[in-house]
């Protein structure tokens, strides 16, 4: 199964990094996306991840190889992403304002740097679960693509705005996104020589808790600045419950 999964999984995850493409094509066409319409949407996106996350990949992590080392794994997860998170910059709209040229095109570049640096984690997550389940890394790709959208807004405003030119804007939106399927094809060739129930268990606990931190550091505090908390909220809860339901229906 884990073979017969490489190929999708792969699509899954470029078809996820292409969305930081799509965001910045978003920010090409248009000013100032609807920050409501954002904060719902990755309100929505946690509720998935989040769901999957501890309802399933650590359940069934837990069940693989125990408490004691799926907590471990997921703990080193969550401690690999705020290392990560601590060493690059984070991706805000806010810096747009900034008249000064040269200094958003510095901001614009460390943006996309940034950006790229975090997708790794997050293509690797995707390339794991879908490895594992494909059922389960279709959704997962489908949230962290909403949560990909606003990174690339965010990466091409301030390059647009410092140069002028929005096609080498949107480029480098689009080579932030590929670092989604860069993370997916070191994980693959990392892994998958040693890959058997324990080595895998042991990853998918360690990608659940790179999964939540994104959701707690990254997407709730990015939603709720988009909009207001019960949007968010709004949001979550709809995800959570279209997983519930989905979950449900596939098992």
């Amino acid at each position: 199964m884990i073979v017969e999964n490489l190929v999708p999984a792969l699509i899954l995850t470029f078809l996820a990094g292409l969305a930081t493409g799509v965001g910045g094509l978003i920010a090409y066409f248009v000013p100032r996306p609807d920050m409501r319409y954002l904060s719902v949407s990755l309100g929505f996106a946690t509720g998935v991840m989040i769901f999957v996350a501890f309802v399933d990949l650590f359940c069934s992590a837990k069940e693989a190889i125990g408490m004691v080392r799926a907590d471990l794994f997921f703990l080193a997860g969550m401690l690999v992403v705020y290392f990560l998170d601590k060493v690059v910059p984070h991706a805000h709209m806010d810096g747009v304002a900034d008249p000064h040229c040269d200094r958003l095109y510095r901001g614009g570049i460390m943006m996309t740097l940034g950006i790229a640096i975090h997708n790794l984690p997050e293509g690797l997550a995707v390339a794991l679960v879908s490895l594992a389940d494909l059922r389960l890394g279709i959704p997962i790709a489908i949230a962290i693509a909403i949560h990909n959208i606003p990174e690339g807004v965010a990466c091409s405003v301030p390059l647009y705005c410092a140069t002028g030119d929005r096609r080498k804007s949107c480029f480098y939106s689009f080579l932030a996104g590929m670092a989604e399927p860069l993370g997916a094809i070191i994980a693959i060739l990392v892994l998958l020589p040693f890959l058997n129930g324990v080595v895998l268990a042991s990853s998918i606990a360690f990608v659940a808790g790179v999964m939540v931190f994104i959701c707690f550091d990254e997407l709730i505090p990015i939603a709720n600045s988009y909009g207001d908390e019960h949007l968010t909220n709004i949001g979550l809860i709809a995800g959570i419950s279209v997983m519930m339901i989905a979950l449900a229906a596939f098992h």
